[in-house]
């Protein structure tokens, strides 16, 4: 049975059209050649980073959505780590089926949402 996964990376910011469009060629095979099912890889620009990985400041983040199982994770990270264009890799395994992810949806969703109160605890406790 194929779980659903997301896998967001990172990768350098200086790194030209044609590298960039091989990279993403190169995640969809794998995907591909593990008998996974490939749904939807987004673009999500240069931003900056948190902290200096590398010396490197800025990264260019993609959002990567696939249904696959366990060797095809395993697979996928391992290229993802050989490979010095990639800064930082983290997949997670969805339980359910996702809307969109937050870096995604309109501004005024996500402030909508931020403004939402919190469900107080329930009674009796």
């Amino acid at each position: 049975m194929n779980r659903m996964y997301e896998t967001i990376y990172i990768v350098r910011p200086d790194l030209a059209d044609e590298e960039l469009k091989g990279l993403s060629a190169k995640v969809e095979e794998i995907i591909a050649s593990m008998k996974g099912d490939f749904r939807r890889l987004e673009d999500w620009g240069i931003r900056k980073l948190a902290y200096p990985i590398k010396k490197v400041t800025r990264g260019r983040y993609y959002y990567l959505r696939f249904d696959g199982d366990a060797p095809l994770i395993a697979e996928l990270e391992r290229r993802l780590r050989l490979d010095d264009k990639v800064i930082r890799y983290q997949s997670v395994k969805l339980e359910k089926e996702v809307e969109a992810p937050a870096a995604a949806q309109p501004k005024a969703a996500v402030e909508e949402a931020a403004g939402e109160t919190v469900a107080s605890p329930a009674e009796g406790e």
